[in-house]
């Protein structure tokens, strides 16, 4: 990827949490922004290339699973019989039947639609928690990094950033001494995890946009000197680590009767949690545990749409605000893929849970909810993908979008309240430029799609 210098001339841009008006914004060769200019004059943007609406900065969608975006909208039927439960766990069961089916030639064309997807919806990095490893017969494909360098590919075709964090998936639960049939393709090992990153690491050399972490798929899923090991393997290559933990009550009790100890209580006392740490949900948490994951310095990604898709609750922003602990926003299942849907649905649980308006600008104390959501989701963004993406600002790389004023939720709008417009108002505004790393890119609908949807499900 060629990245060249460039300067762009906004009327109005997203700066230091607020509306900044006629920014010069200078992008260096390396990608990053090399001039952050407020205020600037009509000589020193003369050469500038004006950009057509207010700039917002590029958003890290800080958890997600490509492959599941071939299930949206096929779960949403309750199953048979009229004491069927529906829940987190039969929905389980029916995303393993796309696990257990998607090639890696369907799992990159899957993902090219995602990822563009996504750059529609405004993000500019995905963290992809990858533990789909293995070939369809469960054992391991030629090369280990098969299905991992199919998502490479789908991110190097959009143009999107991606953070690949290949995952740990070692037992089917807790006590349990190895997988299900029906987990077989997931199966790795630290040892494998090192290899994927590795290999992954020599093949996307010299793609500034492609970096890797680590991820453990969960404390039930994991045995601890296992966990312990790949830890230590991301803290020796300075790789950032996440986990999905207590996001069901159900998860809360099985650890407790296991270990004695809920899972977020179990991993402060075991692990050195560190800024390295991203805790995916931890929507079922005591105070204690917030203010140990603050005090350690690690983030918590919350993905508001998929927990409310998959009934799991709703994540105590007020108590984690009052902590003053750091967060970012993921898609999960891709349920739905804007950020300024998901930080739309995180405020109005709060608002329905708390029975209060603009929980947001409360706890996070500030006078606009779309701006305290949106500054949080920023500064977590950085720590989830390991990368400098914390805002338009000098250092951090030029991800950005343009805001399309003739959307319908923003057409008479005043300036300052476009954001508040563009999270709260609907039907969703749209961008009508993306750009990663200051070059534009053109998000497509993949043609494959349609057809590799058709060869999964049918129709």
């Amino acid at each position: 990827m060629k990245i060249e210098a460039v300067q762009f001339f906004a009327r109005q841009a997203w700066v230091e949490g607020t509306w900044a008006q006629d920014v010069l914004l200078g992008v260096g060769v390396d990608g990053h922004w090399s001039q952050v200019l407020p205020g600037a004059t009509d000589a020193q943007r003369a050469d500038a290339v004006v950009l057509s609406g207010p700039v917002l900065p590029g958003v890290v969608n800080a958890h997600g699973h490509a492959f599941q975006r071939a299930i949206a909208g096929l779960t949403e039927r309750r199953g048979s019989g009229t004491q069927a439960a529906d829940d987190f766990w039969s929905w389980r069961d029916r995303m393993y039947s796309a696990a257990n089916c998607i090639t890696p030639d369907q799992l990159e064309t899957i993902a090219r639609q995602l990822y563009s997807e996504l750059l529609v919806g405004g993000y500019t990095q995905v963290c992809e928690f990858h533990y789909l490893h293995n070939a369809l017969s469960g054992g391991p494909y030629a090369h280990t990094a098969e299905m991992s360098m199919a998502l490479v590919r789908a991110a190097q075709h959009t143009g999107i950033g991606l953070t690949l964090l290949p995952t740990l998936y070692m037992r089917s639960g807790f006590g349990a001494n190895g997988l299900r049939e029906d987990q077989s393709r997931f199966a790795s090992t630290p040892q494998s995890i090192v290899r994927i990153v590795e290999d992954v690491q020599r093949q996307a050399a010299g793609d500034p946009r492609i970096n890797l972490g680590v991820a453990i798929h969960s404390l039930r899923a994991v045995s601890p000197p296992a966990l312990k090991e790949l830890v230590a393997y991301a803290h020796q290559a300075g790789l950032p680590v996440h986990i999905h933990i207590a996001e069901q009550t159900q998860e809360v009790d099985d650890c407790l009767v296991h270990t004695g100890q809920r899972p977020i209580e179990w991993l402060l006392n075991h692990v050195d949690v560190n800024a390295r740490w991203n805790l995916v949900h931890a929507t079922h948490t005591t105070r204690d545990e917030l203010v140990g994951i603050q005090a350690g310095g690690a983030s918590v990604v919350i993905c508001p749409a998929t927990e409310a898709n998959l009934g799991d609750g709703v994540f105590d922003l007020p108590g984690y605000a009052t902590v003053k602990g750091a967060w970012s926003i993921g898609s999960d299942s891709h349920v739905t893929r804007r950020w300024s849907e998901e930080l739309r649905l995180l405020e109005y649980a709060q608002r329905l849970t708390h029975r209060k308006r603009n929980m947001a600008a409360q706890c996070l104390r500030n006078t606009s909810s779309a701006a305290a959501l949106l500054e949080a989701a920023l500064a977590g963004g950085s720590a989830a993908s390991g990368q400098a993406l914390a805002g338009i600002a000098v250092g951090q790389r030029a991800d950005f979008v343009v805001l399309d004023t003739m959307s319908p939720a923003l057409q008479g709008v005043p300036s300052d309240h476009m954001l508040d417009a563009l999270v709260f108002s609907s039907p969703d505004a749209r961008f009508s430029a993306v750009h990663v790393a200051g070059q534009t890119v053109v998000p497509q609908d993949d043609a494959g799609f349609a057809p590799a949807m058709r060869a999964l499900w049918g129709g």
